[in-house]
């Protein structure tokens, strides 16, 4: 992540006050501002973020609190001014989180006959359940869809589900504002910045998108219209987080249901889902 400017006065040496200023400044916040929101002194956080002064491990999370920062970044924070991480990060297939892997299965069966899957917080593909299996599965045959399963590939390479999107020219730009509005902490990071130029690149992308407005409100209900010979299904989404996670894996991870747009029982039986 690209660290903006910043006082004169912090030093270059200051790891963690580069950190603190990027963030705070990121959050649009003065050092008064978020010295109120952490009930600390300005002088005080003036003399932290400037290395003049080094903050308590109780300090770091008081300033990562009020800067309201993922776990992911609160971790990075305190790596800055040399302590441990306060939150773990564990795979989905460890034995320490079998209960959320339980209730990944449980929102899985309950989804069926329609799809559900999971995704990271850099739009990998991680799980999915048999109707989403079974519904890609019919619209990716034969195809040379890129890999790793991505979503936002999936959505915008020419040899991805977009060919079989009928409205795509609206879901399009529809998705890249959930991009940014659905980021961790509210800023997409290096990585999806990284992809997000690389969509851009793609075939036709840039003669259908326009640059998006993030001030706008969101379409309430955007069907994405999937048709490939007989198949015919449009469905809208829900995305769902597994509560209140103490795990960076858990709290980057997003859960999205599908459900149909219509009442046409056509469009449940030609996907497969009879």
């Amino acid at each position: 992540m690209k660290i903006i400017s910043m006082s004169a006065e912090t030093s270059s040496s200051n790891s963690f006050g580069r950190l603190l200023c990027h963030w705070r400044q990121t959050r649009r916040k003065s050092q008064l501002a978020l010295a109120l929101d952490a009930d600390i002194s300005a002088r005080h956080l003036s003399f932290v973020e400037s290395g003049r002064a080094k903050p308590s491990r109780d300090m770091v999370m008081k300033l990562a609190n009020a800067l309201n920062l993922p776990f992911r970044e609160q971790n990075a924070l305190l790596t800055s001014a040399g302590f441990a991480h306060a939150y773990r990060e564990t795979g989905l297939s460890q034995p320490e989180l079998a209960q959320s892997q339980k209730a990944l299965e449980l929102i899985f069966q309950h989804q069926e006959p329609y799809p559900a899957v999971v995704m990271d917080r850099h739009w990998n593909l991680i799980d999915s359940n048999n109707a989403a299996k079974t519904l890609f599965g019919l619209l990716l045959a034969d195809s040379k869809a890129p890999e790793p399963p991505n979503v936002l590939r999936l959505m915008f390479h020419p040899n991805g589900l977009r060919p079989w999107v009928a409205n795509w020219n609206a879901v399009a730009p529809a998705l890249l504002q959930r991009v940014h509005r659905e980021a961790v902490g509210g800023l997409p990071d290096q990585k999806t910045l990284s992809l997000l130029e690389e969509i851009k690149s793609y075939a036709g992308v840039s003669e259908v998108l326009r640059t998006p407005d993030f001030t706008a409100p969101i379409t309430p209900l955007l069907a994405i219209q999937f048709r490939k010979g007989t198949l015919a299904a449009d469905f809208f989404s829900a995305v769902t987080t597994l509560g209140t996670p103490l795990d960076v894996t858990l709290q980057e991870i997003r859960i999205e249901c599908f459900f149909p747009a219509n009442e046409q029982p056509a469009a449940k039986s030609a996907a497969g889902y009879n």
